[in-house]
């Protein structure tokens, strides 16, 4: 699989595992400390080529991926659900730790970001009317809806921005609200 756009990981062991993955080129962060060089980097990539962010799927990683969305606009975010990039002893989480097939299945799920202003779609009464703000299995639920929405995880107000910056319509969040209720029933 070639990836046109230019992959922004966060250090060198992401890129050997994008690699192993897929046929495509990264720009490291070096961490959460993204300078200004790293931005102009990542800024004529996206004017030239495009760009993907693919972070580590804990705090840091998100902090990374909101800096430089932020910085430069118009960025394609693929997400790593956490049990795809935890290490096999557990003690580690990042896209080094991920399976050759999980990276290019975020990679097949890409999201556009939209720069212009969005539509408010999913409201704040319908995360809480679904059981997804403030409550037993709030998390659980807002982490398999992030999954099944290719948006990874996010708390309620990040899930809340996430959907109206993808723009996820009322049906796809109705169809993957139902899914996450059907399973909670199952187990």
């Amino acid at each position: 699989m070639k990836v046109k756009e230019m992959i922004v990981v966060e250090g060198r062991d992401d890129t050997v595992a994008i690699k192993r993955a897929v046929d495509a080129d990264t720009i490291e962060t070096n961490g959460s400390a993204v300078n200004e060089k790293v931005i102009a980097r990542i800024a004529l990539a996206q004017k030239r080529r495009g760009v993907i962010i693919l972070t580590d799927p804990d705090y840091p990683g998100e902090r990374i991926r909101r800096i430089v969305s932020t910085k430069v606009p118009g960025c394609k975010h693929a997400f790593l659900p956490k049990h795809e990039a935890i290490s096999k002893k557990g003690d580690d989480l990042g896209i080094e730790n991920a399976s050759p097939e999980a990276i290019r299945e975020a990679l097949k799920h890409v999201k556009k970001e939209f720069i212009e202003e969005p539509v408010e779609v999913v409201t704040w009464q319908d995360l809480h009317a679904a059981g997804l703000i403030a409550g037993e299995r709030s998390k659980e639920r807002r982490e398999k809806l992030g999954h099944l929405l290719n948006i990874g995880y996010a708390n309620g107000k990040q899930l809340h921005k996430r959907l109206h910056m993808f723009q996820i319509s009322e049906d796809e969040f109705s169809k993957a609200i139902k899914q996450v209720f059907e399973e909670e029933n199952e187990s």
